[in-house]
């Protein structure tokens, strides 16, 4: 579909951020979409995982996407989280995010009910036939438990409105045959920041990223040179940026995430149980990577 045709390099995973009683911290909110905007990001991806949307009422998920396209203003595409085990509830939703006017939409794997590569090719076909939105599917097993294979992705490319695939399965020779398999307009993106790099390599067009979350300008500058292979500059932002991709992952996302825009003073450190704050040893590792390069 025409909305996500010419979509590629980096958008930012974006964080729901609360305040310390769990609200949503609105004005920080903004803020976030601010310096993602000045830091020069390609899209913004509101209520992923990163942004904690387990734990998000309907109406809260409803509300950061309307915060984050207004505060956005027309400048960059927004690509909202529309994801689920129960289809018939992520069809109802998907079409509540899409009445607010997004690009497109993004929509993990069933998790927890672990469904066949039959189970998945009609999860996806449903949402596809019942929301005029182009939509990325997100592929991430180690979050799922499901494994969206190549075949089924390429059963699924025939839709007009399922126009990519977010890639988190962490398996590159996986990816590398997805890469021969689909059609050339099908767009691969990288679910792992540090395997943007491989992927583009291998034809894919980007990274939904949790790092440019906190660096923005940076993670876009290392998707650029890849996507002009550049590669050589792009080594040479990869092992800078390495630590801090690690340590994003320390800890289930998004814990060292938001514990890091804390420490830049973006947002309070507060989360939603289950998550609960970085532990001490770890966030000292986090702090040492992000003076490092400056961040703080």
């Amino acid at each position: 579909m025409a909305g996500l045709r010419d979509l590629k390099g980096c958008g930012t995973a974006l964080v729901t951020p609360f305040q310390s009683d769990g609200r949503i911290d609105e004005k920080a909110l903004e803020r976030l979409v601010d310096f993602q905007i000045r830091g020069g990001i390609d899209f913004l991806v509101p209520c992923g995982t990163t942004g904690e949307n387990a734990t998000l009422t309907l109406e809260e998920h409803l509300r950061v996407i309307e915060i984050v396209k207004k505060r956005a203003g027309g400048k960059v595409p927004i690509i909202a989280g529309a994801g689920g085990y129960n289809t018939a509830k992520v069809i109802d939703m998907a079409k509540r995010v899409a009445s607010l006017g997004v690009d497109g939409l993004l929509s993990v794997t069933p998790y927890y009910n672990k469904p066949t590569q039959e189970g998945l090719f009609q999860h996806f076909r449903a949402i596809a036939e019942a929301v005029d939105l182009p939509m990325i599917m997100y592929n991430v097993p180690g979050r799922t438990s499901t494994n969206l294979l190549p075949d089924t992705v390429v059963r699924l490319s025939t839709m007009d409105t399922i126009v990519g695939i977010k890639e988190a399965s962490g398996d590159i020779s996986q990816i590398g045959e997805l890469a021969v398999k689909v059609p050339d307009h099908f767009k691969i993106i990288s679910g792992d920041d540090a395997n943007t790099l491989p992927i583009i390599a291998l034809g894919g067009v980007g990274v939904i990223s949790v790092v440019s979350n906190q660096a923005p300008s940076m993670v876009k500058e290392l998707t650029h040179h890849c996507l002009a292979g550049n590669f050589k500059k792009a080594r040479e932002l990869q092992r800078k940026l390495y630590p801090l991709m690690k340590l994003n992952f320390i800890e289930t996302n998004p814990i060292p995430v938001k514990a890091g825009l804390a420490m830049m003073g973006f947002i309070e450190e507060s989360y939603r149980l289950p998550m609960v704050c970085m532990a001490k040893e770890n966030k000292e590792k986090l702090r040492r990577a992000m003076k490092e390069l400056g961040l703080i």
